[in-house]
């Protein structure tokens, strides 16, 4: 199979692009397009060979779910048996948005679509190119991000080629992502709003619109016994080839660690995963920045980063940690997926 890459400017759309990219999604074929959050990989939602061609194409687990992205309220109710007051007060704040909410799901999404669960996630991207691709495709668009299974999520087209060129039919290339990390994940099939996974809207601006909200017990990651509900948490993500640990601590104390771990490898061999503010203060390995803390760009930088150690061909990486605020919980829940949970607490002493 030969990738067509159409390159547009989300702000002047080459609706004809659309229109070509649509009929592909009509006729069962797989597009990767951008969102907010990360690039996508979409199929016909409602298509049970679609969906089995996307957990082909990317290498996917048949049992971790995809979302169904639409882009226009009413299309909701044709896939979900009932909506709660809560999410529909969620929604009037966050749709379109980084945020994907679960409901029971109507018989109309097949099994091929939700994991084999009864539940279905759905989502509205806040993103031009998305919603006019997910118009043109038919209105119900599963979209796992564009990438192989395991590896950290593209946020640039070119990251979707590393990983999927010759494997789906086209490629729409919109920039690079706003965001950059996978919108947070609200089910609300349980008694009580329950998030299975962290972003960009936090837990604290949704409490504020819905109230009672709580995070997944096994969300870190940390305590082997407790189980994440979201099927896909169990799986390993994001992650670089090399392995990684992470180190946190006061800031000079994680740097003096990395330094000597650092200086145990050849320059070449070693990756530290820094901040734009501590960037020069390492004098070993090949230094890579996730961006800023004080510009709070994290987020979007994470994954080029991760995927920048591969083309170095590091053999292991040595990260500081981003628990810096709010929005660090869904930094931190991707970067401990990406090490494996391996983490270093440094004592305040």
């Amino acid at each position: 199979m030969k990738t067509k890459v159409i390159r547009m400017n989300p702000q002047e759309l080459d609706m004809e692009g659309i229109r070509e990219a649509g009929e592909i999604l009509r006729q069962g074929g797989l597009v990767a397009f951008p969102t907010e959050t990360v690039y996508g990989l979409g199929g016909n939602g409602l298509d049970p060979q679609a969906s089995a061609k996307i957990y082909r194409a990317k290498g996917r687990p048949s049992d971790n779910p995809l979302i169904i992205h639409i882009a226009d309220m009413e299309d909701l109710e044709k896939i979900v048996k009932e909506v709660p007051e809560s999410a529909k007060k969620l929604a009037s704040v966050y749709w379109p948005g980084p945020l994907t909410m679960i409901f029971q799901k109507s018989d109309i999404v097949p099994y091929e679509t939700t994991g084999g669960m009864d539940t279905v996630a759905v989502r509205m991207p806040d993103h031009p190119l998305a919603q006019a691709l997910i118009r043109a495709g038919g209105g119900y668009v599963a979209a796992p991000s564009a990438n192989t299974s395991g590896r950290p999520s593209p946020t640039m087209a070119s990251h979707v080629e590393e990983d999927l060129d010759g494997k789906i039919d086209m490629i729409l290339d919109g920039g690079p992502v706003g965001i950059g990390l996978e919108s947070t994940i609200v089910d609300f099939t349980e008694e009580i709003p329950t998030i299975l996974r962290p972003g960009h809207i936090t837990k604290n601006m949704i409490a504020k619109v819905i109230g009672t909200v709580q995070m997944d017990a096994g969300l870190s990651g940390l305590d082997q016994s407790v189980k994440p509900k979201a099927p896909g948490m169990k799986y390993r993500h994001y992650a670089p080839k090399a392995s990684m640990t992470v180190i946190q601590g006061k800031k000079e104390a994680v740097i003096r660690r990395i330094e000597e771990l650092a200086a145990e490898y050849p320059k070449e061999k070693v990756g530290i995963l820094a901040a734009d503010e501590t960037l020069s203060c390492y004098t070993h390995g090949q230094v890579v920045s996730a961006g800023s803390r004080n510009e709070h760009t994290i987020e979007q930088g994470l994954y080029r980063a991760l995927r920048e150690f591969d083309h170095m061909g590091v053999s292991v990486i040595f990260s500081e940690s981003f628990a810096d605020d709010d929005r660090s919980e869904a930094i931190m829940n991707r970067l401990l997926k990406a090490a494996g949970q391996k983490i270093e607490y440094l004592s305040d002493k």
